[in-house]
């Protein structure tokens, strides 16, 4: 008796171990499995890093509201009331970590150079949107008719190429020469060169409270519209995130004559809720600005988001919000891409 009850234990005793040793080359591989999907879904465009967390977009896309939406503080942990201002010209501390250099191209739609990022219900005819007419007349004069804005006016870059992201570094600053400021000046600086009127708004919408960025921001438009009823178009710059779960900094980067600069990414808005009747308008204008982005600077663009949102683009028929690379990317590499972006605003205006 106390023989088979001997055999029964070590039976239990070693079923026990081989379950636990099967479940852990399980977990094993699909850790192996998840990181993979990750960087492959990186370079499709799938993914979006906000905080630090993944999210598919074939698997829910952001639904925002249609007034005065709030986008996510991009970057580190830090509240976003926070005080911006930091000590300057000191080395950093803490952890670092890597900035990884990728180009983001594939959407789950394309047509010839361009891809875009659908995540609506909506049958997108990309031939049919390139061929239309713009829903505006630009004027062939220098009366403001560009404004160019920032909702989240201190979202910064790094300083330099070094390939590292240090813990403490905050990718926020009001020092407009390290923002999307700098790289504002440098879209209404190439638009002016080519004798097309715009007016570049400066104001801290996101500072020093985060919130109600949207809705100080549409304040702003609006009074400019007082001031100038020729602008035509209203272009929302901003500064992207993309942040993997390890700590993981992308910087998605294109080059053009040997210089490197940040991609950018054009957003569309699909309004669904009635309050928004000329999405399709603002989508026209998004695909042909796409377009002319990369065959003019070939590989410029990330897929253009179509999605359920509005950030203030139910302002007008000519509204977008536009990302201009990341955390990751340098300000150098923003900054020419802002001048490439005007360059190809320019150029479709005026064609």
């Amino acid at each position: 008796m106390n023989k088979t009850r001997l055999r029964a234990t070590a039976v239990i005793i070693s079923t026990v171990l081989i379950i636990a040793l099967c479940l852990g080359l399980v977990i094993y591989r699909a850790s192996g499995c998840i990181e993979l999907f990750d960087s492959a879904a990186l370079a499709a465009g799938k993914l979006s890093f906000i905080n630090g967390s993944v999210r598919d977009l074939d698997e829910a896309s952001a639904t925002e509201p249609s007034t005065a939406p709030s986008k996510p503080l991009a970057g580190n942990s830090a509240k976003p009331t926070e005080a911006v201002k930091k000590t300057e010209n000191t080395s950093h501390s803490g952890e670092s970590y890597p900035v990884v250099e990728t180009m983001v191209h594939n959407g789950n739609m394309s047509y010839e150079n361009i891809s875009i990022r659908n995540t609506t219900s909506y049958d997108l005819d990309p031939e049919t949107l390139l061929s239309e007419a713009l829903p505006f007349d630009v004027e062939d004069n220098r009366t403001v008719q560009v404004l160019v804005y920032h909702t989240h006016t201190c979202e910064s870059y790094l300083d330099d190429d070094s390939g590292v992201y240090y813990d403490d570094f905050y990718p926020r600053s009001t020092d407009p020469e390290k923002s999307v400021v700098a790289v504002g000046e440098e879209l209404v600086k190439a638009l002016k060169e080519r004798g097309i009127g715009a007016v570049h708004d400066t104001t801290l919408h996101d500072y020093p409270s985060y919130d109600g960025s949207y809705a100080r921001s549409w304040e702003t438009i609006c009074k400019y519209r007082e001031k100038y009823p020729s602008i035509k178009i209203t272009i929302d710059l901003h500064r992207d995130a993309m942040t993997s779960q390890d700590g993981t900094k992308y910087k998605p980067t294109f080059e053009y004559n040997g210089d490197k600069a940040a991609q950018i990414m054009i957003m569309s808005g699909y309004g669904v809720d009635g309050d928004f009747d000329f999405w399709d308008e603002n989508l026209i204008f998004a695909m042909q600005l796409d377009k002319r982005c990369e065959d003019m600077y070939p590989g410029m663009t990330r897929p253009l988001s179509f999605g359920e949102f509005t950030y203030n683009m139910n302002f007008n028929n000519g509204s977008l919000l536009i990302e201009v690379g990341t955390d990751g990317n340098t300000v150098e590499e923003a900054c020419r891409s802002g001048g490439y972006l005007g360059e190809a605003l320019a150029d479709l205006l005026q064609k």
